[in-house]
């Protein structure tokens, strides 16, 4: 039997003692799978004493997480710190420096420097894997990479953030607004004491570049991700969307164009008739449509201790076998820098909430800028009327250009009637 594969753990929050918990559980199971042992043969954190509910006393440890990346008795370092820089980059630097494979389920860090270190991996011989990184226990890393490798894709998307998800359904369920129920999901330990890496869109953006990376064979590119969050919908917003036919959605979407590659994260109208349109609660999903398979559909848990320590030991799992396939699924010598398609260019239908003094002429003074911007509006709704009093008004567009949609969205809050900023959502055909 070959020799056990030899692993050190670097960070010990709740992914890393799940990581040692579900290695030590299914040592068995693993062994046959891979026909030879997964050991944890080291471990890093900040504090040794923190009881984690599991025994370490048997493992070698180490203070700085640099040295376990570099010891002679280590043959994978899974990065588990987290950050886009500082302690985590120098752990996978050390790592492949020391021509030793990287699992890691750090977004951030392989979304601002997932390219370069594919590089860095390559040249040295070892791989660098992340399925953590994206959407939890949800093996879609490999579906792209592998699973639909004779396909090309045209389009990758999904809800990638399952706090904001959580915050849009209990808003739909309940009809409370979004700063209530951002406290109960932070008291339910579903948001962070500072919730804005989820509800203004940056994680699922760092997700996002990821699978675009792998959908499209393109080099990652954060700067270029389009990201709106969540703070600005209503729960009257959720409930016109419903008498629409949709729900609001926080979607990351990645698609080709003829002028290039779109990736853009913002709240999205969808058709209740839509899969994607019924994944509740923390729960995340994503959807592939490729040339030969057509659209496949995968959901599941995108965070938490045991479906994120299943997406790491399944990349432990294909070093044990072998080397594993390059981090993007061709060298990332091969990675072809499409275009990225700036939003204004975007083409889609929107909704869009204003608040207006009901009065005559307010109307006709909206129509009139929406025609000069080229914008055709679909349906106009208003609940009875209300002469000097401010009410709500829901139009719906038509097909258009977003630089105009923006444009005549900026003409309309300068009406001295219109007194709150325009909320649009914008309408997605799934």
């Amino acid at each position: 039997m070959p020799d056990a594969l030899r692993v050190g753990v670097a960070g010990l929050g709740n992914v890393g003692v799940g990581v040692v918990r579900l290695l030590r559980s299914q040592s068995g199971l693993l062994e046959r799978r891979c026909g030879r042992i997964l050991a944890v043969a080291a471990v890093s954190a900040r504090k040794r004493d923190r009881d984690r509910g599991i025994d370490l006393s048997g493992t070698r440890w180490f203070d700085d997480p640099r040295e376990l990346a570099a010891d002679d008795g280590i043959d994978v370092v899974v990065e588990l710190i987290g950050g886009s820089d500082g302690m985590a980059l120098a752990v996978v630097e050390a790592a492949i420096a020391a021509n030793k494979s990287v699992v890691t389920a750090n977004k951030a860090m392989m979304a601002v420097h997932g390219t370069r270190l594919a590089r860095e991996a390559e040249r040295a011989g070892v791989g660098l894997a992340y399925e953590a990184a994206v959407a939890g226990g949800i093996p879609i890393v490999k579906a792209l990479r592998e699973g639909l490798a004779g396909n090309r894709l045209d389009r990758v998307y999904g809800i990638l953030n399952g706090t904001c998800n959580y915050i849009l359904t209990a808003m739909e369920e309940t009809g409370r607004e979004f700063d209530e129920v951002l406290a109960e999901a932070q008291a339910l330990g579903y948001a962070e004491a500072d919730p804005g890496f989820d509800v203004d869109g940056i994680d699922a953006a760092h997700k996002l570049a990821l699978l675009t990376g792998l959908a499209f064979g393109r080099p990652v590119e954060f700067d270029s991700v389009f990201v709106e969050g969540i703070r600005d919908v209503g729960a009257i917003d959720i409930e016109y969307a419903r008498e629409l036919g949709y729900r609001v959605k926080l979607l990351a979407i990645a698609r080709t164009t003829e002028a290039g590659v779109e990736q853009r994260v913002h709240p999205c109208l969808v058709s209740t008739d839509t899969p994607i349109a019924h994944v509740r609660g923390v729960f995340n999903a994503v959807v592939a449509e490729g040339d030969f398979v057509g659209r496949t559909v995968y959901e599941g848990r995108g965070a938490g201790e045991g479906p994120t320590a299943s997406a790491v030991v399944a990349d432990l799992v294909d070093f044990a076998r072998a080397n594993g396939p390059p981090a993007f699924g061709v060298p990332a010598a091969s990675l072809y820098a499409t275009p990225a398609v700036p939003m204004e260019n975007h083409v889609g239908a929107y909704y869009v909430r204003l608040m207006v003094i009901d009065r005559p002429g307010v109307m006709a003074d909206i129509a009139a800028i929406l025609r000069d911007e080229n914008v055709s509006l679909e349906s106009v709704l208003q609940r009875g009327r209300d002469p000097g009093e401010v009410v709500p008004v829901i139009l719906t567009t038509h097909v258009t250009v977003e630089a105009g949609m923006r444009e005549a969205l900026r003409k309309i809050a300068e009406l001295e009637p219109v007194v709150e900023t325009p909320l649009m959502i914008r309408v997605e055909p799934l």
